[in-house]
């Protein structure tokens, strides 16, 4: 979910053992989520702008992180589904939401979304930074993301477009999709789903330790036809 530390690199479809790369991935983000010691932390400004004049209604938060983005969207009205591939995430986000007195309007679940999908048909989907090291048929996720969407419905996704200093990842060969390259793999019936917007924005952003940056984010936000 949020830009200083999680699903950084590009997306593959397959994987030769899907098991494997699925505890390899849990393993991971338990271990990096375990190691934080602070919870519900900052919402990405690309999910603030878009929501900023929309009315609330169902949202769901692919891969949820430190809660950020779905603590913020309950606190706006919004009735959030929060997922993860970690447990310690969703227990943890799901706490937090009791502190902040929006526990009636988060609702946390576990999902290795290679393998299973949150029920339910939502106004907004958000995919922060929705990237990681491990085989994962993103593409497909995402499709179902806006197959999900409720007529008129958003499925904004926002991706890494440039390294970070305190990103793990600095291979220099790394390919970060563009909105475009994004939009064609989607490959949905444009008759029934249109791009609102699909940019590259720059912004200074503020790494884990107070570090500051400029960096690329990839933007691509769908709508549902109304029906």
């Amino acid at each position: 979910m949020e830009s200083t530390g999680r699903r950084l690199t590009a997306d593959t479809e397959a994987t030769t053992d899907t098991a494997s790369a699925g505890d390899d991935a849990e393993l991971f983000w338990e271990q990096l989520y375990q190691a934080r010691r602070t919870w519900g932390g900052r919402v990405n400004p690309l999910l603030t702008e878009t929501v900023a004049p929309l009315r609330p209604g169902a949202a769901l938060d692919l891969g949820c992180g430190a809660g950020g983005d779905a603590l913020w969207l309950a606190r706006q009205g919004w009735h959030v589904t929060a997922v993860d591939i970690s447990a310690t995430v969703v227990e943890r986000v799901r706490e937090r939401a009791l502190e902040l007195g929006v526990g009636d309007r988060v609702t946390t679940e576990r999902h290795d979304l290679a393998d299973s999908f949150p029920a339910g048909r939502f106004d907004l989907v958000s995919a922060q930074y929705f990237q990681t090291p491990f085989a994962l048929p993103r593409s497909r996720v995402l499709r179902t993301a806006a197959r999900a969407l409720r007529p008129g419905g958003l499925l904004l996704i926002v991706d890494h477009g440039s390294t970070a200093p305190w990103s793990w990842n600095q291979d220099p060969d790394t390919h970060y999709p563009t909105p475009a390259e994004t939009a064609a793999d989607l490959d949905l019936d444009p008759a029934r789903w249109s791009v609102l917007r699909a940019d590259m924005p720059r912004r200074r952003a503020t790494g884990p330790t107070g570090e500051t940056a400029t960096v690329t984010d990839n933007v691509l936000l769908v709508r549902r036809a109304a029906e």
